[in-house]
């Protein structure tokens, strides 16, 4: 299957992040054919799941620019809460918004792109313990188990995992339609 040839997709990590989360989207990413970067706050660094589960980020989030890629993929688990403390982690998630390519986030993710500023006046879903925050960001939540409007993409919790890609994957069908 080669549907994301020449796709380059970040995915970010951090400390705590659920592996389900983490690791459908990458394998599932790859097996579409793209390039998946696997990114946290230092290059090379290992980072503990929520399980213990272990990941190893390929770049610093740093390193990476808006430019060269086609979107981010945000895990939820509590990885979030330490990503929204970066202001490198949100420049690259709203430059990335910003050029309107895909920020696709699940479960407790939202509080990254809200901390970046970007979903006031946007439609999105959640964790419900996150709800509260996702509307006091200017967002209307909907429980579903995938929200998309326009280059946004959200889910619920780890059940939403196969709409959460299916969205994804379509968003990708769609812009290389246009």
């Amino acid at each position: 299957m080669a549907e994301l040839n020449g796709k380059k997709i970040a995915v970010l990590l951090a400390k705590m992040h659920d592996e389900r989360e983490f690791w459908y989207p990458v394998i599932r990413l790859k097996e579409a054919g793209a390039e998946v970067i696997v990114a946290g706050e230092e290059a090379g660094k290992t980072y503990k799941g929520k399980s213990g589960l272990e990941a190893t980020s390929d770049k610093a989030w740093s390193e990476l620019r808006a430019s060269d890629l086609d979107g981010v993929v945000i895990p939820g688990g509590f990885g979030p809460d330490f990503m929204r403390r970066s202001k490198e982690c949100l420049k690259l998630v709203k430059d990335v918004f910003d050029q309107d390519k895909l920020v696709a986030f699940i479960c407790h993710a939202p509080w990254v792109p809200i901390s970046a500023g970007i979903l006031k006046g946007r439609k999105a879903t959640s964790f419900p313990s996150v709800k509260d925050d996702v509307i006091n960001a200017g967002c209307h939540w909907e429980d579903k188990s995938m929200v998309r409007d326009g280059n946004l993409i959200s889910s619920r919790n780890p059940d939403d995992l196969p709409d959460f890609m299916k969205g994804i994957l379509r968003y990708f069908s769609e812009s290389q339609e246009r």
